[in-house]
């Protein structure tokens, strides 16, 4: 049986760990050739050496724009096009209206938004007509949590990116879609207590708001990713695909 991203070329920005590493593994292991970003090189290197063939780590912040122009460089060099572009790099920090900084406000947008927006535009002279661009937005563009509002903010601006892009470069047949997690079990929850008994009871109430009764699985969501970036998903463009155990649906 054939694989589903065979011979391609798939780039996804964050990719050593959580949600990217998930996706960069399983588009691996459906024949792409993989270029992965993320800050931490040591954390780059673990990706790679774990993944093992077919992969290439890339240090460097979505922000940064010449580290961007740095990626790019080096898919050119080493592969000459690009298929596929999971632009997944974000970040989320909580802070209710009245304890909005300038700078949680600027680190937002600068890598939600912004470092997203010049991932996709400078990718666009090495993408290969019909190829496949997904954006990592999240159930939180539509859901009013407190303490959200400018996470929330650069999320929707993620979705809206999907349809104006899907428009713009439709004369090139480039297929662009939103992917929004819902309460995933990643890395991100050992930050939010001090203890992994607190840690525990922190998953357990947002497990606690899904229908299906879970947290959802990173390799949950690099299932979805593949649908989007391979053949399967050829005529789905625009959409916001949501992977969420039906938290933002009922």
């Amino acid at each position: 049986m054939s694989r589903k991203l065979e011979g391609k070329v798939a780039v996804i920005t964050g990719g050593n760990s959580g949600i990217g590493l998930a996706t960069a593994r399983q588009f691996v292991a459906e024949g792409a050739k993989v270029v992965i970003t993320g800050r931490r090189q040591t954390g780059l290197d673990v990706a790679v050496k774990e993944i093992g063939g077919n992969i290439t780590g890339v240090q460097g912040d979505v922000s940064n724009l010449a580290d961007l122009d740095r990626l790019y460089n080096v898919v050119k060099q080493k592969h000459g096009h690009i298929d596929v572009l999971f632009a997944n790099a974000g970040v989320g920090e909580l802070a209710p209206l009245g304890q909005i900084t300038e700078v949680h406000f600027d680190k937002m947008f600068d890598i939600n938004v912004r470092g997203l927006l010049f991932t996709v535009q400078k990718s666009l002279p090495l993408f290969r007509d019909a190829g496949s661009i997904i954006l990592n937005a999240s159930i939180a563009s539509i859901r009013g949590n407190a303490a959200f509002s400018v996470y929330s903010a650069t999320k929707a601006a993620v979705r809206s990116f999907a349809r104006t892009w899907t428009t713009d470069l439709k004369a090139r047949k480039i297929r662009v879609n939103a992917l929004s997690p819902g309460p995933i079990d990643t890395p991100i929850f050992d930050g939010m207590a001090a203890s992994q008994e607190e840690v525990d009871q922190i998953k357990l109430g947002f497990a606690s708001t899904v229908p299906l009764g879970r947290l959802g699985s990173v390799d949950e969501i690099a299932k979805a990713a593949l649908f989007l970036a391979s053949d399967d998903s050829s005529f789905v463009t625009g959409i916001e695909l949501f992977v969420d155990g039906g938290k933002a649906q009922v």
